[in-house]
């Protein structure tokens, strides 16, 4: 006689004592794009000297959006980009996305929003860049955009995140 092993349909991660390999993938990859987004704006805050000098720091009065955006002016979309370089709402919004998605994927709360703004961030970047020296239509903004779209659907706060959390796991937004 066959035996039945009934598996549950979906693995929230909730209560679960042992992890695979996996997880620990997921998990890397969501904290190492956190990370690259936390950078930034430290980089850009305080001017540490790898992509942003000094004197060109936020702190100092620099423009964080200035540099990358008014490099855009030749692509196909540079009218309209370069037009936003500078504005002090779009520092403001670029610099506060930076800082809540490198949060949210380094801590493994809110995910969910973490990707849709992550994504939205990474597209209008791609979109600044077309047409693309290297290649027609993929570069790393999208390649990041599919990622963090697979960190929010795996789950990836779970595991080394504050994901298991009880208020995160009974508040939908903050998965």
């Amino acid at each position: 006689m066959a035996t039945t092993i009934s598996k549950p349909a979906m693995d929230t991660g909730v209560g679960k004592a042992a992890r695979t390999p996996v997880d620990y993938v997921w998990a890397a990859a969501r904290i190492a794009i956190g990370w690259i987004f936390l950078w930034a704006f430290l980089d850009k805050t305080f001017g540490w000297g790898f992509a942003t000098p000094a004197n060109r720091a936020w702190i100092e009065g620099g423009s964080p959006t200035t540099g990358f955006l008014k490099g855009t002016g030749e692509n196909a979309l540079g009218g309209f980009f370069s037009g936003l370089a500078g504005q002090g709402w779009v520092d403001w919004l670029f610099m506060a996305g930076l800082l809540g998605i490198g949060l949210a994927l380094v801590l493994g709360v809110g995910l969910r929003i973490a990707a849709v703004t992550g994504t939205l961030l990474l597209v209008l970047m791609w979109a600044a860049e077309l047409p693309l020296a290297n290649n027609p239509f993929l570069d790393d903004h999208l390649i990041y955009s599919i990622v963090l779209i697979g960190l929010a659907l795996a789950g990836a706060g779970t595991t080394l995140g504050l994901g298991n959390l009880p208020i995160v796991q009974r508040t939908g937004w903050l998965k």
